[in-house]
């Protein structure tokens, strides 16, 4: 059985799997395919989550993506960066009490001989299927099979890969009967399915008010808190002032995190000052599945890279995002064909870093209001 694909029938027949992820909102979020491709495949099984709680949190990041969508029934803590043996025996134990039959890995890439140390933790939790552990440098990569053309992309970002992709790539034994291509369904919009609430609906009604968004409505995210995706104040204000001069009377929401309410304030006073409509501002107001709730009600989202672009391309609210040259290209793209994004690829694309002093984001920098606003028309279909 440790070796052999687990066929429908052992399948129905496994009632514990443990899904091992770790991350913050977007990272859940782009996880949502193989989640569900998870949960089809084992439907008769407690499903729990070891995955990374805050400091002093009593709930993961997880469990704002994930409640209410029946993909996970519990978590289990584990602490960022916890290297004590002591701290790594206690959590084996405390999983091993659980007994669980398979573990879905959906690990980021972090290198081959971070897998193989991974696998060796699980195997001795005692858990003998695992499925997805990327102990090969090609289930490391986003790509799709072949060479991308180098750093140089001679070959394009066709063959790039999405992290989403990547994920159900190395799980895609889970699927079905002809499913082998697409095992995830990572096209179909269930796949993506939330499962909001009526309460979570009406959460985002109240805070939105007596505001008629009508059909036109459009969000916006202008905050970070990581330096080298801040595209600036300045920039946001002349966008959202642009935008208002071609879409003029349409009602604006903000979204983001409480402390991005003040830069998002700023930003806004462009549109205010050039005919845009009502702005609501519900930054720290809503929690993210509450936030999706209200980006759902809105025809477009605009913003950086973050957790709320994907709330927006998980209840299918076109996107057009502008993006640092951090990672490579595709990777974290909102995934869909309906999204735009602008990324300037320049020579230290791929660099990872969270702050950028020497290039001085000259990647995120270069960006124009002119070229977002191309992407703002191709989407709304304005024209020029």
């Amino acid at each position: 059985m440790e070796d052999a694909k687990l066929d429908a029938m052992r399948r129905d027949k496994v009632r514990r799997v443990l899904i091992y992820r770790l991350g913050s909102l977007g990272d859940m979020l782009v996880a949502l395919p193989a989640l569900h491709l998870a949960a089809r495949a084992f439907p008769n099984a407690e499903r729990r989550m070891l995955t990374n709680f805050p400091v002093n949190a009593k709930a993961p990041a997880a469990a704002a993506v994930l409640d209410h969508t029946g993909l996970v029934d519990g978590y289990f803590r584990y602490e960022t960066g916890t290297r004590s043996p002591k701290d790594l025996l206690r959590l084996a134990w405390t999983i091993l009490r659980w007994r669980p039959q398979v573990l879905v890995y959906l690990g980021s890439s972090r290198g081959v001989k971070a897998a193989l140390r991974d696998e060796r933790f699980f195997r001795l939790c005692g858990i003998r299927r695992i499925v997805g552990v990327p102990l090969t440098e090609g289930m490391q990569r986003n790509f799709y099979g072949r060479p991308t053309g180098g750093r140089d992309g001679a070959m394009g970002d066709g063959h790039l890969e999405p992290e989403a992709a990547r994920l159900a790539r190395n799980i895609g034994e889970l699927g079905g009967i002809g499913e082998f291509d697409d095992p995830a369904r990572l096209e179909d919009p269930a796949s993506w399915d939330l499962h909001l609430t009526a309460e979570e609906r009406a959460a985002a009604d109240r805070a939105i008010g007596e505001v008629d968004l009508g059909s036109e409505a459009i969000t916006a995210c202008v905050g970070t808190k990581v330096q080298s995706k801040d595209w600036g104040r300045d920039n946001w204000r002349a966008l959202l002032a642009a935008m208002a001069r071609e879409l003029p009377g349409r009602p604006l929401l903000l979204v983001g995190a409480p402390e991005e309410s003040e830069a998002s304030e700023f930003a806004a006073e462009g549109w205010r000052a050039n005919g845009g409509g009502a702005v609501v501002n519900l930054c720290g107001v809503l929690k993210p599945r509450e936030s999706a709730a209200a980006i759902a009600r809105t025809s477009l989202f605009v913003g950086h890279d973050s957790g709320p672009m994907h709330l927006a391309a998980a209840v299918g609210t076109p996107c057009v995002a502008i993006f640092a040259a951090r990672n490579i290209p595709r990777q974290w793209f909102p995934f869909g064909q309906q999204h735009r994004v602008v990324y300037h690829r320049v020579e230290c694309w791929g660099c990872g870093l969270e702050t950028c002093i020497e290039q001085q984001k000259k990647c995120l920098m270069s960006i124009t209001v002119d070229e977002v606003m191309e992407k703002v028309r191709e989407v709304l279909g304005t024209g020029c």
